[in-house]
C-alpha cells in the first residue's frame, strides 16, 4: 500500500484555483484510464483524490509491480497534456458533479456547516459559479504549472517493501 499527498497552497486561495485542481485531477484521472487497464488487470490498484489541500495518490497491489503503477501515474502528472475537447468533457462532467451535490440536501447542509466552521473554506455555490462564468484552458495549464512547482509531499508506503 503506497500512498503520497501532494500539497499545495495555491489550491485553496480562491475558488477558481479549487475548481480549477478538481478539473486537472479529473484529467490526469481520464488520462491514466487506458495506460493503467493493464494494472487494473493485473490486480493494481489505483486512485486520484482530490483532497482539501492536494492530490492524494492511492495505490495498492502486489509489491513487486506497485513501483511501475506509480512511476506511471507520476510520468503522467509530470508531462500533463490534454486535448481542448477532453477539457470541454470533463469541465461538462464537474458542473454536473456539482449541481448535483448542491440539490441534495444533506450534502448541501454539510458543505454549509463546514464553510462555517473552517476558516478560508469555498463553498459548492463558489465552486458551481465559477465554474459556469468558465474556464479557459490557458488558466488551466498556468494553474498545473504554478501547482507543481510548489509541492510539499508526504508519503506513506506499508507492506513488503525495504527502505
Amino acid at each position: 500500500y503506497v500512498r503520497f499527498h501532494l500539497i499545495s497552497p495555491l489550491i485553496q486561495q480562491s475558488a477558481e484555483n479549487i475548481v480549477l485542481f478538481d478539473t486537472f485531477v479529473n484529467i490526469l484521472s481520464h488520462n491514466l484510464g487506458e495506460p493503467a487497464y493493464e494494472a487494473d488487470v493485473a490486480q493494481l490498484e489505483y486512485k486520484l483524490v482530490a483532497g482539501e489541500h492536494g492530490l492524494v495518490i492511492r495505490v495498492k497491489g502486489f509489491n513487486h509491480k506497485l513501483p511501475l503503477l506509480f512511476q506511471l501515474i507520476i510520468d503522467y502528472l509530470s508531462d500533463f497534456s490534454f486535448t481542448p475537447a477532453v477539457f470541454e468533457m470533463i469541465t461538462e462532467q464537474l458542473k454536473k458533479t456539482y449541481y448535483n451535490i448542491l440539490i441534495k440536501p444533506e450534502t448541501l447542509a454539510k458543505d454549509v456547516r463546514l464553510l462555517i466552521l473552517e476558516h478560508g473554506r469555498w463553498s459548492m455555490i463558489d465552486k458551481f459559479q465559477t465554474l459556469m462564468k468558465g474556464l479557459s484552458i490557458e488558466s488551466l495549464s498556468s494553474f498545473v504549472k504554478a501547482f507543481k512547482s510548489q509541492l510539499f509531499v508526504e508519503g506513506l508506503v506499508q507492506g513488503n517493501f525495504t527502505s
